[in-house]
């Protein structure tokens, strides 16, 4: 972790490679040995992977090429089909149209479904799990047990642009495993049945989640999670405010 936070501080230190956010650049998001790196450009980006490859060099460090991707979001209707290579060490990156980064998936088109579809099926997992094993167990047991193992929807808050069908789709699978876990009939009202075993609807969740990222990004001393956090024309709070405001609109089924 140490290596990451001083190579990430010598990317730093060139405060004109990289994005723009409000006129400070930012070039590299790193968490342990995991890091990305940002720039409007390949000749930005080149010269980012040349800071790396030398700070690398002097302290007889590699980067592994194979792990390594390279990803080109889209801008507006805009479709790039040729991009000149990047390379690592005269390795050149794959590119790649969607990729995994501390278990969030980020996709060229900057659309969310891929990442609603992974947590989907990591909640048919444990929810199927749940009721296999505990399917006898008293009703309080099940409501904890699902609260604890159902309604983790790890980074739901950065979902911001998806179809209605991908959030529909994950929010019946919601809506169904508690109904199976609790041995209630196929086609009882979901908002019953949350409302008679005080557990958080669907919405309730996606709006609670996002409430408390907000306010962790607005408290940070980080200046650049208070810029987005403060952006008020910024996709971002446009997004979470329409999720409160529209929640008196919502229908459970």
């Amino acid at each position: 972790m140490e290596i990451s936070r001083t190579v990430s501080h010598g990317l730093q230190l060139h405060n004109k490679l990289g994005c723009s956010i409000d006129g400070t650049f930012v070039n590299n998001i790193s968490y342990a040995d995991d890091m990305v790196l940002l720039s409007p450009s390949i000749k930005g980006l080149r010269q980012l992977l040349s800071i790396c490859e030398r700070y690398a060099e002097v302290h007889g460090l590699r980067y592994n090429a194979d792990k390594s991707k390279l990803l080109v979001f889209s801008a507006g209707n805009k479709r790039y089909q040729y991009i000149p290579p990047v390379w690592i060490k005269g390795t050149p990156l794959k590119r790649v149209s969607k990729f995994k980064y501390l278990g969030h998936w980020v996709a060229a088109d900057q659309r969310d479904d891929v990442d609603i579809e992974r947590e989907r099926r990591a909640l048919a997992v444990r929810s199927n799990m749940l009721i296999r094993r505990f399917s006898k167990c008293h009703k309080n047991v099940k409501v904890t047990l699902f609260r604890a193992y159902c309604q983790t929807f790890y980074t739901c808050s950065l979902w911001i642009d998806h179809t209605k069908k991908a959030y529909s789709v994950l929010r019946v699978q919601y809506n169904n495993a508690f109904r199976a876990l609790m041995g209630l009939p196929k086609y009882c009202s979901a908002s019953g049945m949350f409302t008679e075993h005080n557990v958080d609807n669907f919405y309730a969740i996606m709006r609670k989640r996002v409430a408390s990222l907000w306010s962790r990004a607005r408290k940070s001393s980080n200046t650049l999670l208070q810029t987005v956090a403060n952006r008020w024309d910024g996709p971002i709070l446009k997004y979470w405010m329409s999720l409160h405001m529209a929640s008196s609109h919502f229908c459970a089924k």
